[in-house]
């Protein structure tokens, strides 16, 4: 009997698949256990949740058998320091090394020893490749994790990057649609504007993303920042013109669409999450995640059952999320057998990480 099987007559709720959350502390909540067997569609791991490689492996675990069917554990593993995994995790280059060393054999390589080691650790989605360009010098988003300012060699790097992460069992995760290096203000702190027109997006910004949709990136996750000249209203993580018009139909993606955590500042000084999470599933996106503050989930999710009794969403929409929703999910239901755990910091990787390195000297 697989660890799936029991999961089948249990019906999903499709308003709990509609989020993935954080949690605190390093074991799993019973009330975030309650709602995987219910049919969350992910949960979002973070530094603080495990305090070893062999913990996380746990966790993980103990994530898939309450979840009992396929189901997302998302991790950020970019590579160098700030969104990248400590010890014993291979110390991975940084996007802007890789952009450096401008070759993409090494983006593919390295993306796909980084998806063994994350296999090993039990995760099957990567917060990653990071498609921003570095276009303005003061940007504390892409500062270094940026493959750089050049939209066809970030085309290039994150499409590699991209397969390199599926080849080796674990979905990646394009981000942040669509595109904020020419921004000062960090968004976990407050909302950044990028005044630029559509033209300039078609013609820099964009060209990332449009490569990862035609090489067939699975999810997209979406950036809280302001475009007043396309859409002054909305932030592009709460904008019908942005998710539905641009990325839907103007570049053709098919995949989940993946609202950042919505309490970072830029949203939570704006709405509340209850308010945030009908707007962005309103505006087009599949999955929204709350991952630091427990307290909003429970608020976030009434909001999002009550606006769906009031028929605040399309069903046919509804039902095109879900379906988007279920076929990345089962892409999780690997049949490979689960890497050794030995295989998180090994030789042959650390060997591949201090080549690339030597080459940018």
């Amino acid at each position: 009997m697989s660890e799936h099987s029991h999961s089948k007559s249990q019906p999903r709720d499709s308003v709990l698949a509609r989020f993935m959350l954080g949690f605190d502390g390093d074991s799993l909540p019973a009330d975030l256990a309650d709602y995987l067997a219910r049919g969350l569609a992910g949960v979002v791991i973070y530094q603080r949740n495990f305090a070893s490689a062999q913990r996380l492996r746990e966790l993980t675990a103990e994530i898939r058998r309450a979840a009992g069917r396929p189901v997302l554990i998302g991790i950020d593993q970019e590579g160098g320091t700030r969104f990248a995994l400590r010890e014993p995790f291979t110390a991975w280059p940084s996007a802007m090394e890789l952009g450096r060393a401008g070759d993409s054999g090494f983006a593919e390589q390295v993306a796909k020893s980084m998806a063994v080691e994350l296999r090993a650790a039990g995760c099957n989605l990567n917060f990653a490749p990071m498609l921003d360009l570095h276009v303005n010098a003061e940007s504390p988003v892409t500062r270094d994790r940026s493959f750089g300012r050049d939209p066809k060699l970030v085309a290039k790097m994150c499409v590699s990057f991209d397969k390199g992460l599926r080849a080796g069992g674990v979905l990646s995760c394009a981000k942040h649609f669509p595109g904020h290096g020419d921004t000062v203000v960090d968004p976990h702190q407050d909302l950044p504007v990028f005044k630029g027109t559509m033209e300039r997006l078609v013609t820099m910004e964009l060209v990332p993303f449009a490569a990862a949709v035609a090489s067939g990136v699975p999810l997209m996750m979406t950036a809280h920042i302001l475009l007043p000249q396309i859409d002054p209203e909305s932030p592009a993580s709460l904008s019908r013109i942005l998710l539905d018009e641009v990325l839907r139909r103007d570049l053709g993606f098919r995949g989940v669409i993946l609202a950042d955590d919505l309490g970072m500042g830029a949203i939570a000084k704006r709405y509340g999450p209850d308010e945030a999470s009908v707007r962005t599933l309103r505006a087009g996106t599949d999955i929204a995640m709350l991952c630091h503050d427990w307290s909003a989930v429970a608020p976030a999710i009434a909001a999002v059952e009550k606006a769906r009794k009031e028929n605040s969403f399309a069903q046919e929409e509804w039902d095109a999320s879900l379906e988007r929703i279920e076929r990345v999910c089962a892409q999780t239901d690997s049949r490979e057998p689960q890497p050794e755990i030995g295989a998180i910091g090994c030789e042959e990787h650390r060997k591949l990480a201090m080549e690339i390195r030597s080459r940018l000297v």
